[in-house]
């Protein structure tokens, strides 16, 4: 089999596992590539030269080859752009990020759009945006990246959604009209602003997260987010939809 060598791929780490004394098996995300299993030798302890630099959220330009499902990397810098390092607040956030990209994307299959919006979510989150419309923004992104179609704007019989209007939504349908008096009604201008990104009201906010909550549980097929589970002991928590 061929060895494929990639020079300086714009990347970031989902998740690293250690591997014996001094190495990382890397989960990565690139745009070109899309996710890649990278084997990294070398790169534990203090006197590794990457250890600082392969951690998760920084934006970096990897350089690997590979002859099969694994790469080996050959070198990581900088990508020269400003360091997307969150702060604690948003810590939780990001590795929900990560996981959400773990376990609903496939290795070898790039997406540079994808790979943009997360990015755009990081550096969101870095600068101290509020949390909830940026990450409802990446999970809307994300749907409809993975061909989700989630129609906010009409409903499964086809008509408009109306501002003032209430709505069911089937995570296998779509939505479907309803009353104030239903159990879990969304509001109208809710998805809406959703479908606009122009999210800003608690309302508008909490009915986004249980639409987008019940749509990413569908694609998920039963799979846990660790993340959510972690969250559920954090009141307040973004990552968690309201009752």
């Amino acid at each position: 089999m061929k060895t494929r060598r990639t020079l300086l791929a714009q990347a970031y780490i989902l998740h690293a596992l250690a591997y014996r004394d001094t190495s990382r098996i890397l989960e990565v995300f690139t745009r070109e590539q899309g996710r890649v299993s990278v084997f990294a030798r070398g790169v534990r302890g203090p006197k590794a030269r990457l250890a600082s630099l392969l951690q998760p959220f920084q934006p970096l330009l990897l350089s690997f080859s590979s002859r099969g499902e694994a790469a080996q990397l050959i070198t990581a810098e900088s990508d020269g752009g400003p360091r997307c390092g969150l702060p604690p607040a948003a810590l939780l956030s990001g590795f929900y990020l990560n996981e959400l990209l773990l376990k609903l994307t496939t290795r070898h299959d790039p997406n540079g759009a994808l790979f943009d919006g997360y990015q755009h979510t990081l550096q969101a989150l870095a600068s101290g945006a509020p949390l909830e419309p940026a990450l409802r923004g990446f999970e809307l992104h994300l749907l409809q990246e993975l061909g989700y179609g989630l129609d906010l704007t009409h409903t499964v019989a086809g008509g408009p959604v109306r501002a003032q209007g209430y709505y069911h939504f089937r995570p296998a349908d779509g939505l479907i009209a309803t009353s104030a008096e239903h159990s879990g009604a969304l509001l109208g201008s809710s998805l809406l602003n959703l479908a606009a990104g122009t999210l800003r009201e608690s309302r508008e906010l909490a009915d986004a997260r249980r639409v987008l909550s019940a749509a990413l549980e569908h694609c998920l097929e039963g799979r846990p987010i660790v993340t959510r589970a972690v969250a559920r002991a954090c009141v307040g928590s973004a990552l968690v939809p309201k009752s």
